[in-house]
């Protein structure tokens, strides 16, 4: 069983307009993250967009990219149009891979999707690091996830988990957004209203939680580097990318 994997791409961004056409040692950001998705396991990889622009980006590298609604609130419904404009059957697995992440390793994309296929029962999967900096413990951008011996998510937060002294490092876990997903979830899960808790922590996940969906847990093969959320981040990745070797 393969699996395709699906980088969602809005050209509106708060902090940095543009963001998936911003440069990069001389190609888009977009660019960059196709080239690790393609990099990986995939069967094939699209980018799914709102925006004629980024298609064109796109298209002119020689990349698949599908027009998508502008309305969606959340990559995940983005997600679940693409699994109906392509078709896909209920069991198809679909990863996705943030569009802000141009050092994201490859093995995570097919990790995450491993995890799918060797865990049925599961509508999801997604990955985790040992957190090392103490400071992390409080930072609500920092999200936890609590998980159980057998790697089902038991819960996610922004806060502090409870009993865990800042002084335990490496017993609390930071989350990596990247998930997979079964075509068929994802249809199911765009007909759900958040619920409470996804509201309170900001955290779309627990909505499959509080519908009893089991989330498959693991820890990365490899460290993830950060994203592009600021100014300061995007000065520091064109840096790396530009004198690797430095």
């Amino acid at each position: 069983m393969g699996f395709i994997a699906v980088i969602p791409a809005r050209f509106g961004s708060t902090r940095l307009p543009g963001k998936p056409l911003l440069d990069i040692a001389g190609q888009p950001m977009i660019q960059h993250v196709y080239a690790r998705a393609q990099s990986s396991r995939a069967d094939r990889v699209f980018v799914a967009t709102d925006d004629q622009r980024i298609e064109d980006v796109v298209r002119g590298f020689g990349g698949e990219c599908l027009m998508t609604a502008s309305d969606h609130p959340t990559g995940t419904d983005r997600l679940a149009e693409v699994a109906d404009v392509l078709g896909l059957a209920a069991n198809v697995i679909i990863v996705n891979v943030q569009g802000d992440e141009p050092l994201l390793p490859a093995s995570a994309i097919h990790q995450v999707a491993e995890m799918l296929i060797a865990h049925p029962e599961a509508s999801i999967a997604t990955l985790c690091e040992p957190i090392q900096d103490a400071s992390d413990i409080d930072d609500p951008n920092q999200v936890k996830v609590v998980k159980s011996r057998s790697g089902r998510a038991l819960y996610f937060s922004r806060a502090r988990i409870p009993g865990y002294p800042t002084s335990a490092i490496g017993a609390h876990y930071r989350h990596v957004g990247l998930y997979a997903y079964r075509a068929g979830f994802l249809r199911d899960f765009r007909t759900w209203e958040p619920t409470s808790l996804e509201r309170f922590e900001r955290l779309e996940q627990l909505r499959a939680l509080e519908h009893d969906c089991l989330i498959q847990v693991d820890v990365a093969w490899e460290s993830i580097p950060p994203g592009v959320d600021t100014e300061q981040d995007l000065v520091s990745i064109r840096r790396h990318l530009e004198n690797p070797s430095a």
